[in-house]
């Protein structure tokens, strides 16, 4: 009589966090079909955000494929939530993070193997580079944010990223750290400084995150100015948040945005050369690129300024008012509950 036997586990699990974009997940997952890596050596855990209001459309862009694929659900909405059920659900030592709108170029997942086969320590992480899919037209906002905004691939020299580019939408680090290093914060940290907060505490235990420039994803969102002024808030709240948790880590984009608004109003004269004119050209370059950097972040300052403060004096209203639930645990004889695990 034959024996069942489980299968070989993989070597690389990837996670993708999804919602709300079932036609975008199912191009994501299309393109793992074409990786030059076999398709035995990973699989594709989704996980579906708890927040999801069609996870039928998530199954069906799943559909059937010629990799192992599982479909999971995050406990609570947000990405740090996300990025722990895919964790706990994936069978490969080595975990890839990315989204359900970054396709993958055919050499993803073999260049994030290669690398960790060349550094199989377990405190090396793997970013690759996020660019802007081939069909969008690219403006200079989105050029823009490539520069330390968004992402700052172009920053990078040599292969040493440092902790703070642990960016979520294509890094690979093994799952052994995760574990080590607590996962993600789901509760302070729900979406927002997710990854570079945990990529910090991680730093403490050793945490290397090297650049591999050839493990490619295309982000298929386009980004525009008037979004980004809504999501300053956002981004506002988290950063608060992350410094509050960390406060020996200066407030990145709060110093920069309050540095625009010392400059009087910019004309943004040199917002439509910066696809042509590169920042390091000698003299011109600077220039330009000063020209828009200091238009878009005043364009976005107020926004998030705004919403810093107000998180601010939420903040310090909270630590004034006595904590209920210490109280009701004193009177009914229980203790506090914890804080974040």
């Amino acid at each position: 009589m034959a024996i069942a036997t489980e299968p070989e586990a993989p070597a690389l699990s990837v996670v993708i966090s999804t919602l709300a974009m079932p036609d975008s997940l199912r191009r994501v997952l299309d393109r793992y079909e074409r990786q030059r890596a076999p398709l035995i050596s990973f699989e594709i855990v989704v996980v579906s955000d708890a927040a999801e209001p069609d996870p039928g459309a998530v199954k069906r862009a799943i559909g059937e494929r010629p990799y192992p694929i599982r479909l999971v659900r995050g406990s609570r909405p947000g990405l740090s939530a996300n990025r722990n059920a895919g964790a706990r659900a994936a069978r490969a030592p080595l975990l890839l993070y990315t989204d359900d709108d970054t396709l993958p170029r055919r050499r993803l997942v073999a260049e994030h193997l290669a690398w960790h086969r060349s550094h199989p320590e377990q405190e090396v992480a793997v970013i690759g580079r996020v660019r802007w899919a081939r069909e969008l037209r690219v403006t200079p906002f989105m050029r823009w944010l490539d520069h330390g905004v968004q992402f700052d691939h172009p920053n990078i020299r040599g292969t040493e990223a440092g902790w703070g580019r642990f960016y979520g939408a294509n890094v690979s680090v093994k799952r052994a750290m995760v574990e080590r290093a607590g996962g993600f914060d789901e509760e302070r940290l729900p979406y927002g400084y997710e990854d570079i907060e945990f990529a910090y505490r991680a730093s403490k235990l050793g945490l290397r995150v090297l650049y591999n420039r050839r493990a490619e994803v295309e982000h298929l969102r386009p980004m525009t100015l008037e979004f980004w002024q809504r999501r300053a808030r956002r981004l506002a709240v988290a950063e608060r948040t992350f410094v509050s948790m960390h406060p020996e880590i200066p407030p990145y984009f709060r110093e920069k945005f309050a540095y625009a608004q010392t400059f009087p109003p910019a004309s943004g004269r040199g917002v439509p050369m910066i696809p042509y004119v590169p920042a390091w050209l000698p003299w011109l370059g600077s220039r330009v690129w000063a020209s828009a950097d200091r238009y878009f972040s005043q364009a976005i300052a107020p926004h998030f300024l705004a919403a810093w403060e107000e998180a601010e004096g939420a903040s310090e209203s909270r630590a004034a008012q006595p904590d209920l639930s210490e109280r009701e645990a004193s009177s009914s004889g229980g203790s506090p509950p914890g804080g974040p695990k």
